[in-house]
């Protein structure tokens, strides 16, 4: 049972049908006002102007209104924007905007792109032809801060401070929308922000279908990537919940239980083989892949052997594998292992028949890159290197 009312921006088309047919409005009205805030972003009710005036009034009452105000923009040399967002009880968190061209004759691949990417793009034929557009990849925030203490990554170094509402996490994306420049175009929603999202799981399945609803942002499941670091029990929830239609990303990070779990505490309650039997189970529709991110800290999981023990680790799963070289943090005596460590694991991966990519650092000057997210003023405790 719900103890508190949901947020006006957290609310389905139905739940809307629910509360206004108490109210005595016409049943259309509904779609409307759901519209207004996820189609439009308008989320002041006196711009809703063909709602009635005591509609309107009501709507302010409930809370209706901004989220979070964004209070800085880190703007990077590559184009890349991470957005400080504040909250309304004045906690922070942070969104990236990741622009890629697209179109003839450009191959450039997002910093997220390859989880974000879909495997059955039905779009391709039409954007062959299409003059080019840049596309924009969302990374959005799931928590203020994160309880899973994963070495290599700066977003959890205050630990967790609480999980945000479906309006905060959705509200983000409406924020994002509205502060795209001219040319540019929403294209992916990834959760690789701050937090684990799939530890905020009602909230994240909440936001999931708010952005993914016909009748508002209309985003297709297949450019919605949810990345998540192995709660077994709540990636068969996700796949139960949406049918596999939400692609799935894993930091794995590591091919043995010793390793991952030194890199990764939540490895000793969710194991490796735990975890690869939730993979297997995953519903996935025919022709798309779950993404494996492999972040390659030096000296902890860059060796070849590792490699090699890694696909063995993957054989018969349908994946693609996204190598992540370490992007230092404050917080961390870790680091990337050099270009060519790099680039003999991607090679010994690329020989044993997998799709892998290395991840292009985007956003490393206002550190926006993967793994930087921080609580602003956080005070980082320093985590050295492992084993």
């Amino acid at each position: 049972m719900r103890s508190t009312p949901l947020h006006p921006v957290a609310r389905l088309p139905e739940e809307w049908s629910v509360s206004l047919a108490a109210r005595g409005e016409r049943s259309f009205t509904a779609k409307q006002v759901f519209q207004w805030i996820h189609r439009r972003g308008v989320l002041d009710p006196a711009a809703m102007t063909n709602l009635p005036a005591r509609l309107r009034e009501h709507l302010a009452a409930e809370g209706l209104g901004e989220v979070l105000t964004p209070e800085r923009v880190h703007r990077s040399e590559d184009g890349t924007r991470k957005l400080l967002l504040r909250l309304r009880d004045g906690a922070t968190i942070e969104t990236v905007l990741l622009p890629s061209v697209s179109g003839p004759g450009s191959h450039a691949q997002l910093d997220a792109d390859a989880a974000a990417a879909d495997d059955e793009d039905d779009d391709a034929a039409a954007e062959a032809d299409a003059a080019p557009r840049v596309r924009v990849t969302q990374c959005i925030s799931t928590q203020v801060g994160c309880a899973m203490g994963c070495g290599f990554c700066a977003s959890g170094v205050a630990g967790l401070k609480r999980h945000l509402g479906a309006e905060e996490i959705a509200g983000q994306v409406l924020l994002g929308r509205a502060m795209l420049e001219e040319g540019e175009e929403l294209r992916n929603v990834v959760y690789m922000g701050m937090g684990e999202p799939l530890h905020n799981y009602e909230a994240t399945a909440r936001s999931l279908r708010l952005l993914t609803h016909p009748e508002g942002i209309n985003l297709s499941t297949r450019r919605v990537t949810v990345s998540t670091s192995g709660l077994v029990p709540e990636i068969a929830r996700l796949g139960a919940d949406f049918g596999g239609q939400i692609a799935l990303a894993i930091s794995l990070h590591a091919a043995d239980d010793e390793t991952r779990s030194a890199l990764m505490p939540i490895n000793r309650k969710h194991p490796l083989d735990e975890l690869l039997a939730a993979l297997r189970a995953y519903p996935l529709p025919r022709r798309r892949r779950i993404t494996i991110e492999y972040t390659l800290v030096a000296g902890q999981n860059d060796d070849p052997a590792e490699a090699r023990r890694l696909a063995k680790l993957l054989r018969g799963l349908p994946v693609k594998i996204n190598l992540i070289p370490m992007n230092p943090i404050e917080a961390s005596s870790l680091g990337p292992p050099a270009q060519e460590r790099v680039a003999a694991f991607q090679e010994v991966l690329t020989q044993a028949g997998y799709s892998c990519f290395v991840r292009r650092r985007r956003g490393d000057d206002v550190s926006a890159a993967c793994g930087q997210l921080v609580l602003l003023g956080a005070k980082p405790k320093v985590r050295r290197a492992l084993g």
